[in-house]
């Protein structure tokens, strides 16, 4: 599986909530986008259907400290 890099321009205020909801649920913000990202895929792929591709949704999501 090929990793990519993406460079996003944020809010700085965003980015301190979006921070503290991470270290809240025990991630990094990158492992804490990259499931948010994963999950709005999955919502995405149960409405309109399977996206193409070989990467699931569900592969790799790091499971939060919290259980």
């Amino acid at each position: 599986m090929a990793i990519k890099s993406v460079s996003i321009r944020i809010e700085e205020e965003m980015l301190k909530k979006i921070a503290y909801v991470a270290d809240y649920e025990g991630r990094s913000v990158n492992s804490h986008l990259l499931v948010l990202i994963r999950e709005n895929i999955k919502e995405f792929e149960k409405t309109n259907g399977i996206i193409e591709g070989d990467i699931n949704p569900d592969v790799n999501v790091k499971p939060t400290r919290k259980q």
